[in-house]
Order: structure tokens, then sequence, then C-alpha cells
């Protein structure tokens, strides 16, 4: 059996008719952890919403195969079931659903699509109150409304907190690390790595250099113009941050020319 996970060709996607997406190729296997770095623009944010199904996306060409099927035949609650998650960049605050509430939900429409037994409500609080040592949370966070109210540390926290009750295949990080102080900082990725097994796999799209200085990458690729231009080890993510990625217009360039 195959160990990838993901497998990315040629894909092209619209945002409003415009393109956006160039032709993205990609590969992720089981146990890796891949980075994509890149400008404001290039394509990242788009990266992430087609893989999950977002509707104001277009596919306009290639193909996305995830453990061994089409992935854009699928809806995207069926992507999610099947153990792809997104943590957002911007988690929603949605007043008078509890953070208790939502986590079984979803924790149980999992469990299902999973052919296991769902749980109630008792026997639940005990497998999220264990899970919340993952990401340091306070368990009065529990009783709240999604999100409302909460840091921005603590609404990323609580994207993990997901992530960790879903135990996903792919997790695709969306610029986790935005707007976090340096020990939430620690804490998410923290909770990332203790979530990290050889039969998983995840996707950090991120600005910043720092995000890897916790949590290691096994390659990290920079986007560019709609397109993986260069890919490399972490060395390369600390090339970008010395260098910015002016120097990248010229390397472009030359290979266009």
């Amino acid at each position: 059996m195959s160990d990838t996970i993901l497998s990315v060709k040629n894909l092209t996607a619209n945002v409003d008719g415009t393109p956006i997406l160039k032709g993205v190729n990609l590969e992720i296997k089981a146990g890796e952890i891949h980075a994509i770095m890149g400008r404001n623009g290039s394509g990242k944010s788009t990266f992430s919403k087609v893989l999950t199904g977002h509707p104001d996306y277009e596919v306009t060409g290639g193909e996305v195969i995830y453990l061994g099927e089409n992935l854009l035949e699928k809806e995207p609650h069926e992507r999610s079931l099947g153990g792809i998650f997104l943590a957002f960049q911007y988690p929603l605050e949605i007043p008078g659903v509890s953070n208790l509430d939502f986590l079984r939900v979803a924790y149980n429409a999992r469990q299902k699509h999973l052919g296991k037994e769902e749980v109630d409500s008792f026997d639940f609080e005990e497998i999220v109150e264990e899970k919340l040592g993952v990401v340091q949370m306070n368990p009065s966070f529990l009783g709240r409304s999604l999100n409302e109210g909460f840091s921005g540390g603590e609404k990323k926290r609580n994207e993990i907190l997901q992530m960790a009750l879903l135990d996903p295949t792919l997790g695709i990080l969306d610029e986790i690390d935005s707007g976090l102080d340096i020990d939430a900082l620690k804490i998410v990725a923290g909770g990332v790595n203790q979530l990290t097994t050889p039969d998983n796999a995840f996707l950090l799209i991120t600005h910043y250099q720092r995000l890897l200085d916790y949590i290691q990458p096994h390659y990290v690729h920079v986007m560019y113009d709609g397109r993986i231009v260069k890919t490399g080890g972490k060395e390369l993510a600390l090339e970008l941050e010395q260098k910015g990625y002016d120097f990248l217009d010229q390397q472009v360039l030359a290979e266009v020319g």
C-alpha cells in the first residue's frame, strides 16, 4: 500500500474569475511535515481552501489525490470526515453554541464515519478533558460559546484542541502562528508536535521562519505567483528569513528568460 497521503499535480484554480493557483505540484507522505512559505497573495491560503473544498474557489485544472481517491469530487464535509482538517487563520466566533457541544458533535460525526461508537455527553467530557493538556487549556473554556471572547492565542489553541479530538490524517494549518506571542506559539507548536505520528501528515502555511523553530519540517516549499518554485529543507526557511523574498524575483525571471 502506498504511503502517499496527498498528491497534487498541476492544480489550477480561480477566485472570481481571476487565476490564483497556476500549476501547483506537491506530494505529501505519511509521517511528513511540509511547510509552504511565500508573500501575501502568492496563493498559500487559496491552496488550503481549495484542498478543503471552499465554494468560493473554482478548480480549473489538475488533480488532487487523497489516500488514493479523487479529492476534487468530494464535498467539503466528506473531505473533513475523511480525515482532512483545516486550522483557520481567523477562527470564527459563534455566539450561543457552546464549545463543548460543538466539539462533541464534530467528534461523533467523525466516529460515525469511521464506524466507531458515538459517545454521550458524560463520556465525551472525559475524552476532551484529557486532550486539554495537549494545548494547556483551562476546562472553563469548554462552557463558553465557541471562540467568543477568546484571545487570538486561545482561538488558535482551540483549533489544535479540535484537531486533537478529530485525529486527522492530514492537518492543514493556515498561518496558525499569526498574532501569537512567543508563549502561545510554543504551546500551539507543542500541541502539533504531540499529535504528529508516522501515520499522519501536516501542511504548515506560514510567512515566518519562527514557527519552524518549534515545528521541524521535513520540506519547505516557496510559493510564488500561484506555483511552488523552490523546495528545500529547514535551511530554505532560514535563507528566506535572511534575504526576504526579493531574491526569488530575480531567480524566477532568470528561469523564465
